[in-house]
């Protein structure tokens, strides 16, 4: 299931995946921490690539193409994980 954990993964993620920092142009994943609900995109964006455009506050400003249409996800970063 998408917005669930495992029972040995369950609770909060480490504190380096909050303070995570993202530069402009990077590439990244979109992976959805469901114990986190701040800054969470929509279900059906879980598992897209896209690539970080700006800031935000805390969260990180993420374009990507949806089937014809290019979008902009605001998207906090303990959803994001670098490409490559």
């Amino acid at each position: 299931m998408i917005l669930r954990k495992s029972v040995r993964q369950k609770g909060m993620p480490p504190l380096t995946k909050t303070f995570a920092n993202f530069e402009d142009g990077e590439k990244v994943n979109i992976v959805i921490e469901p114990s986190v609900h701040s800054g969470m995109p929509h279900v059906r964006f879980q598992g897209l690539c896209g690539t970080i455009t700006g800031k935000q506050g805390n969260a990180f400003i993420v374009t990507l193409k949806h089937g014809n249409k290019e979008k902009q996800l605001i998207v906090g970063p303990e959803h994001l994980k670098k490409q490559g």
